[in-house]
């Protein structure tokens, strides 16, 4: 009892998320008013279905989200993050729209941001480590 560090009944997840790029800008999505999280920014994506790998995921959950069909540029470091109520296991991927036009079915607003601008948004938590990824990646191939 007591010092355990994780509590049994916390709920876990298995998400994948697109990081996508267009002339060197990436792709920020905020969360509706009236769900979880609301107004916080977040990658496109969701939870990877059973049977399902987490690139197919990703292809599914933005063709879903936003209309579009993205191809995988590549992996990035999977991150967990643990909220008091769920744990979060993000598996992230650069990728690029190859087809089709952005629809907003499930976000509030979408916005094309710089790298440098990437910070001053309100992100959800479990999207930092990957945020910080994709900055250092960023850099190195402005330097």
């Amino acid at each position: 009892m007591g010092g355990e560090s994780q509590p049994d009944f916390l709920r876990q997840i298995v998400v994948a998320c697109a990081l996508i790029e267009r002339e060197g800008r990436l792709l920020a999505a905020r969360r509706k008013e009236g769900g979880a999280f609301p107004g916080k920014w977040e990658f496109p994506g969701g939870k990877i279905e059973p049977g399902e790998t987490p690139e197919e995921c990703l292809v599914r959950e933005v063709r879903e989200e936003l209309g579009v069909h993205v191809e995988i540029v590549r992996p990035l470091t999977p991150a967990f993050h643990r909220y008091p109520f769920l744990g979060v296991t993000l598996h992230p991927f650069l990728s690029r729209i190859v087809s089709g036009e952005i629809l907003r079915h499930v976000h509030e607003a979408i916005q094309w941001v710089l790298p440098d601008e990437i910070e001053s948004l309100d992100w959800l938590e479990a999207d930092l480590p990957v945020l910080r990824e994709y900055r250092a990646l960023a850099g190195k191939s402005r330097g």
